[in-house]
């Protein structure tokens, strides 16, 4: 447990990532600092107690959760000023990740104790790594507003981002978020992960409207939930090739009215409705006009070309 920044007589807190599911997706690292640490400061004491009991480390335990950080952060910081060394876990995943720690950790720093992390697993990463989204740029949103008002709100600041967007969520208001995603931002392409790592780690992936269809049909809805969403595609430059071969696809098959499809697909590139509506009109042959007349050089052009017809 070395640390080249240590200050004598202080102690190190130490960040410690445990398994979101299977036991084994631990480091080797994390369970020699789990027996090493002078103390543990633990989401859950039972839960973490049959974790070490797994891996067979026998050590220290104290509570340190969202309803007791408050009062517990003060007394944690003397131990550590006065050379105890500690380790910081959360009942799955990494401390601080949407989990108690950012409390006791700022404390820490503030106080000039080193701060080392042992990094492992995250949901975030996990369901990324295996979601088929892009993964160069995302953003993690972890949990949104619980009151409806205040979600529906927060999920429009988000529409236009264009990085895909991670989620958070608990099994009871699943259903309802994907719903309120979609009416904000678009039937978009989704992945939900549940369980994962688990024995019945499930990934269901299409557009939101599918994944609600499945899960629906569920009589209820178990495991901790991860939401990745395709980011906003209405910054990249719209092809007519694409807009006229996905019209014609939802058309064909019949997923709505011929508003309701320009209206989704319009809102997915950023054009106007009525621009789209025009290309549906063409490609049912209502309407004989060059598609690629319909926007020149921006949406907004052909917004204005159309309202002068």
């Amino acid at each position: 447990m070395r640390n080249a920044n240590h200050t004598p007589g202080k102690g190190i807190l130490h960040v410690v990532a445990t398994p979101i599911g299977n036991r084994d997706d631990i480091t080797l690292r994390a369970l020699d600092i789990l027996q090493q640490v002078d103390l543990i400061a633990a989401e859950d004491t039972r839960k973490s107690g049959r974790f070490l009991a797994y891996h067979r480390i026998k050590n220290q335990l104290i509570s340190y959760h969202e309803h007791n950080e408050a009062k517990r952060t003060p007394q944690l910081i003397e131990k550590l000023l006065a050379g105890t060394s500690i380790a910081l876990i959360t009942n799955a995943g990494t401390p601080s990740v949407s989990d108690p720690g950012f409390r006791l950790i700022t404390a820490a720093i503030e106080h000039k104790i080193v701060v080392t992390p042992v990094p492992g697993v995250t949901a975030v990463t996990a369901a990324m790594s295996v979601s088929g989204l892009p993964t160069d740029s995302f953003m993690f949103v972890g949990f949104a507003p619980k009151k409806k008002g205040k979600r529906i709100k927060f999920l429009k600041t988000l529409g236009a981002r264009s990085e895909s967007l991670v989620f958070y969520e608990s099994p009871r208001r699943i259903i309802s978020l994907m719903q309120d995603i979609s009416a904000c931002m678009g039937d978009r392409y989704a992945v939900l992960a549940r369980e994962m790592t688990k024995l019945h780690e499930e990934f269901i992936r299409g557009k939101l409207s599918e994944i609600l269809k499945t899960i629906k049909t569920r009589p209820i809805v178990k495991g901790e939930c991860t939401v990745l969403v395709a980011g906003c595609e209405q910054l990249k430059e719209p092809s007519i090739e694409n807009i006229w071969n996905e019209l014609k696809t939802e058309l064909e098959n019949e997923k709505g009215s011929l508003s309701e499809i320009s209206r989704i697909i319009a809102k997915k590139y950023g054009l106007p409705k009525k621009a789209v509506y025009n290309i549906a009109l063409q490609i049912r042959g209502q309407r004989s006009e060059d598609p690629s007349s319909l926007w020149r050089a921006s949406p907004r052009q052909a917004e204005d070309r159309n309202q002068k017809k």
